[in-house]
């Protein structure tokens, strides 16, 4: 496929998630029906997708609308390359602009606009990060780095970079995490490379991985994951040394974690409905996403003050759930990959008024500029 035809695909995926398709579900389709596009192809309309996710606001800005067509134009006005010359409509390029597009001219970018940011979130976002809020929100708008976890049953941080290497993809450790490796060449050859195929690595964020690290040392402890999901921490868990079981609402999501934790030499036992008490409880509960919009930006512009109220509640039960599996002395753990105080540290504040047997040993909150997602943490201990 030509750079052109390539725009126009986007253009196309772009028009399907905003009418409400989820992003990898119009990727996905799309891919199925042009098989003749190459793998190369396939993810550099990928990359255009995601790039004009994350800038919705202020490439729409410089569009003159909201639709794929404007999306891509706005995409290309802010690299100042000449839309004229993609929008020839020459083979599969894009139509020529029609002259209501060539002579939009956007006028200065409000500040919400240039940062990419819902106007109803800001004032959250703006309490809740504080002098951070533009340049997070900033960072928000560029492409997330690929974090490799290495797996301290399978090998050292050096071995996995050496085995790595072998298939010419290039690493580096990052500060984060003593399990962290930021990829810097070839991210793209993860999947078939023997360091993945072989349990060496798994793909997480640094800041996920960082939480981890931030526990109580979960060597030789009964963990439940109460909200595992596909198992990440489950899995990093388990490499340290815990005796995970794994738990979700929704069971489906744990359907890939049996072979993820056979690669990874990993035992962690599933549980529809866990009995009993645990030394440590871990609830990753679900959230707004804010941490992660440059990974999931179409989340960016979904969420609703309703949906927002909704998650809250959600978690507030989800506390209040798991408090009763944590035997005394032990902990709960809360996390989100959130950077809303009302996720957050107000949830914490809230359980904690109602729950005086707990008290709170730690918080912590990451947010894109310590180098991974945004992420909060906090471990409370049952009293004895």
């Amino acid at each position: 496929m030509t750079p052109a035809a390539r725009l126009q695909a986007a253009i196309e995926i772009l028009d399907l998630i905003l009418s409400g398709r989820p992003a990898e579900q119009a990727l996905t389709g799309w891919a199925r029906t042009h098989r003749f596009a190459g793998s190369k192809d396939r993810a550099a309309i990928r990359d255009h997708v995601f790039d004009c996710l994350r800038c919705q606001r202020s490439f729409a800005h410089l569009g003159g609308a909201e639709t794929g067509r404007a999306l891509i134009l706005g995409l290309l006005r802010a690299k100042d390359q000449n839309a004229a010359e993609i929008f020839s409509g020459q083979g599969h390029a894009p139509a020529p602009l029609a002259r209501p597009e060539a002579a939009h001219a956007p006028g200065p970018m409000p500040e919400n606009v240039a940062l990419d940011c819902p106007d109803w979130l800001a004032p959250d976002l703006r309490h809740s990060l504080g002098v951070d809020f533009a340049p997070v929100m900033q960072r928000l708008r560029q492409r997330a780095p690929v974090f490799l976890r290495v797996n301290p049953a399978r090998a050292s941080l050096q071995q996995a970079r050496e085995v790595l290497a072998r298939d010419q993809i290039d690493t580096k450790p990052h500060a984060l995490a003593p399990t962290a490796l930021e990829i810097t060449g070839n991210a793209r050859k993860l999947r078939q490379s023997a360091a993945f195929a072989e349990g060496l690595v798994e793909l997480q964020d640094a800041a996920s991985q960082a939480v981890i690290h931030a526990l109580p040392d979960p060597a030789g402890l009964r963990v439940l994951d109460y909200c595992a999901g596909g198992g990440g921490k489950a899995l990093a868990l388990a490499a340290l040394g815990a005796h995970v079981t794994a738990h979700d609402a929704n069971p489906a999501r744990m359907q890939d974690l049996p072979a993820r934790a056979a690669r990874a030499g990993a035992r962690i036992t599933l549980a529809d409905a866990p009995r009993g008490t645990f030394d440590m409880v871990v609830t990753d509960v679900p959230c707004s996403g804010s941490g992660s919009w440059r990974r999931a930006p179409a989340g960016k512009w979904r969420l609703t003050p309703a949906g927002l109220e909704a998650l809250c509640s959600s978690q507030t039960q989800i506390l209040h759930d798991a408090a009763g599996r944590v035997r005394a002395g032990g902990w709960l753990c809360y996390m989100t990959c959130s950077m809303l105080r009302a996720e957050n540290a107000a949830q914490i504040d809230t359980f904690l008024a109602a729950h005086p047997e707990f008290r709170l040993i730690l918080q912590r909150q990451f947010t894109p500029l310590d180098g991974g997602d945004g992420f909060y943490l906090a471990v409370m201990q049952k009293l004895d």
